[in-house]
C-alpha cells in the first residue's frame, strides 16, 4: 500500500476478503506464541487479530473505534491524528526493526499502532463508566 497523500510506501495488508485466517497448519506456532505471551504474564492481556485493509488512510489519518454498550455495536472511523482524543491504542502491527516505516511506536520499533481507543467514548470494557459526554 502507498500512503495516498504523501506517497511513501508502506507494507502492503490484504484487503479482508482476501486475508487468510488461522487454521490447522498455524498450530505450531499459536501454541509458540502461547508460550511467550504466558512466559512475560501476557496472556490474559493480548490475543491475536487478522491484519487487513478495509480502505487506505492518509497521512495524519488514524483508525478509532468506539462502541455503543446499550446497542451491543463497534464502530471504527477515521479521525485526524493531531486532532483526535483518542490516545489509547488497541490494536497493533509488528513492524520488523529492519526496514522500519515512518510513524511506527516504541520498543525499539517493533510494533507499530493501528486503531486508537478512549474511555472517553466507551471502549471495550468501559460502558459502567459512560458520563454522557
Amino acid at each position: 500500500m502507498t500512503d495516498i497523500e504523501t506517497g511513501v510506501p508502506r507494507t502492503p495488508l490484504p484487503r479482508f476478503e482476501e486475508a487468510e485466517g488461522l487454521g490447522p497448519e498455524d498450530a505450531e506456532f499459536v501454541e509458540d506464541l502461547v508460550a511467550v505471551l504466558a512466559r512475560h504474564g501476557n496472556l490474559d492481556r493480548f490475543g491475536l487479530c487478522l491484519l487487513h485493509d478495509h480502505f487506505p488512510l492518509r497521512a495524519g489519518e488514524v483508525l478509532v473505534e468506539t462502541n455503543d454498550p446499550v446497542a451491543r455495536t463497534l464502530h471504527a472511523h477515521v479521525e485526524k491524528a493531531d486532532g483526535t482524543r483518542h490516545a489509547k491504542a488497541s490494536q497493533w502491527r509488528f513492524v520488523p526493526h529492519a526496514g522500519q516505516e515512518p510513524g511506527d511506536g516504541s520498543a525499539g520499533g517493533s510494533f507499530q499502532e493501528i486503531m486508537l481507543c478512549t474511555t472517553l467514548d466507551l471502549c471495550p470494557g468501559r460502558a459502567d463508566d459512560h458520563d454522557g459526554s
